[in-house]
């Protein structure tokens, strides 16, 4: 695994695992992490660029990803979801997303990490459109390593 810099990762919100997000190995099935980055984006957005608004402005899923790396339970204590931009295209950009809970210790640990990259569209006509200057100022005032 490449190093991951949890400081890195400014926005985060509590995870509510539901009974039903597990499988028979009593831990998280692998489809639900997609929910969740899912979530986590819903969240996301208008907290980093307050003038979002879902019911104006979208994007569809280009692509998306997810690594496991320790399975995640219903017992997990302090289950989050971290979500950062990573990057700025003219027409796309990409959110990583990281799953963590907290061991015995209070480390965090991390149990997943994904990647998705969003393209912006004009729901009228069916089609991509550049990122406007007010969305790609927003994202990179909260999110100053870009």
């Amino acid at each position: 695994m490449a190093t991951i810099h949890l400081q890195d990762f400014k926005f985060s919100i509590p995870l509510s695992i539901r009974w039903n997000d597990l499988d028979p190995l009593n831990h998280v099935n692998n489809v639900y992490y997609f929910e969740y980055f899912q979530m986590g984006r819903g969240y996301y957005m208008p907290t980093a660029c307050p003038k979002w608004d879902w019911t104006k402005h979208m994007f569809v899923i280009a692509h998306i990803e997810c690594d496991y790396f320790k399975e995640l339970k219903l017992t997990a204590a302090k289950p989050t979801i971290k979500l950062r931009t990573s990057s700025l295209g003219e027409k796309s950009f990409e959110i990583e997303y990281l799953i963590t809970s907290l061991d015995k210790e209070n480390n965090e640990v991390i149990h997943a990490k994904g990647k998705s990259i969003q393209v912006l569209i004009d729901t009228t006509l069916g089609k991509s459109i550049e990122i406007p200057d007010w969305l790609r100022e927003a994202i990179m005032d909260y999110e100053p390593a870009l």
